[in-house]
C-alpha cells in the first residue's frame, strides 16, 4: 500500500488551503503544514499550463531551503483559464460579476501544477480538467457572490459550494483537480517515490 510505503517520510503540504489539506488527508496521508509568505510573480509569456509548473516550483524553491533527506515536500497551483487568459482571484464585487458572467453558459480549464520534492528528486506535472457552466441569470450570480464571498478563488467560484450544484453543466477530467488538488494523479507520481 502506497500510504504504508511512504511513512519513511515526513510529509510537508505547502500550502495553506483547507481545500487542499482535506483532498490530501482523503489519500490516507499524514502531512505536516509549511507556508511560504513570499510574493509570486510569473514571466508574462507563459501560457497557463507553463504558468502553474513555474508558480508550484517556485512555492517549491521558497520552502525546500534545509529540505531533510526524511522529508517529502508538495507545493501546488491552480489557475482558472479561459480562452488562453487567466482569470485571477478577483479584485472585488464588480470584478467576480463580470468573470462569472463571462464564465456562464461558457467553458473554461482548470488547471493545476504539483511539485513534489525530496532531496534527491524532483517531479512536477499538471492536471487540466475542463469544466462547462450552464447559463446563469444575473440574479444567480448576484446570490452566489453575497452568499459564499468568492473573492479567495481564482475564477470567482467555489465547484464544492452551491454554484456547483447547479451552474456546472458537466466536467471533463478531475473533479479534485477543480477543488485544489489533482489526487489521483499526484497519487500516481507518489509511486515514484517509493
Amino acid at each position: 500500500m502506497l500510504t504504508e510505503k511512504l511513512k519513511k517520510y515526513n510529509i510537508i503540504l505547502g500550502s495553506a488551503s483547507t481545500r487542499r489539506k482535506q483532498l490530501l488527508k482523503g489519500i490516507g496521508l499524514n502531512f505536516s503544514i509549511k507556508i511560504t509568505d513570499k510574493e509570486e510573480s510569473y514571466p508574462t509569456d507563459l501560457k497557463d499550463v507553463q504558468v502553474v509548473e513555474f508558480l508550484a516550483k517556485q512555492k517549491k524553491k521558497f520552502l525546500s531551503k534545509g529540505l531533510k533527506s526524511n522529508e517529502l515536500l508538495i507545493t501546488a497551483d491552480t489557475i482558472v483559464s479561459q480562452k488562453g487568459k487567466i482569470l485571477h482571484k478577483p479584485k472585488d464585487k464588480n470584478d467576480a460579476k463580470n468573470i462569472l458572467f463571462n464564465l456562464s453558459g461558457n467553458s473554461h480549464r482548470v488547471i493545476t501544477g504539483v511539485c513534489i520534492k525530496t532531496l534527491y528528486k524532483e517531479v512536477t506535472f499538471s492536471t487540466i480538467t475542463t469544466v462547462h457552466f450552464n447559463k446563469l441569470a444575473d440574479i444567480e450570480i448576484e446570490y452566489y457572490i453575497n452568499k459564499f464571498k468568492p473573492f479567495d478563488k481564482a475564477g470567482s467560484y467555489g465547484i464544492q459550494e452551491w454554484i456547483g450544484y447547479i451552474a456546472i453543466a458537466k466536467i471533463e477530467g478531475s473533479y479534485n483537480n477543480v477543488v485544489g488538488l489533482p489526487t489521483a494523479d499526484l497519487y500516481q507520481k507518489l509511486k515514484l517515490f517509493i
